[in-house]
């Protein structure tokens, strides 16, 4: 089963991540079929950035968003 969800990256402190489609039973830090966006936390206001035609692509094929992923979504989706 695929999931959405973060993968992370950057030096210690100082995270930011990529928003991947990767099979669930997968460490974090495996190889993903595709990366469709980025993270990042500490910038104000936080740089999001996700491809919706590629997120709803992988949701419409049965791909579950993780808790954290599903915010950001509905994040991006409100105005």
């Amino acid at each position: 089963m695929m999931t959405l969800r973060l993968m992370r990256f950057g030096a210690k402190g100082k995270p930011s991540y990529r928003v991947v489609v990767i099979d669930s039973r997968r460490p974090r830090q495996s190889k993903t079929k595709e990366t469709i966006g980025f993270y990042n936390p500490l910038t104000e206001p936080a740089e999001l950035k996700i491809d919706l035609a590629k997120a709803k692509y992988w949701l419409d094929r049965g791909a579950k968003p993780s808790e954290t992923v599903r915010s950001l979504l509905a994040k991006l989706k409100t105005p």
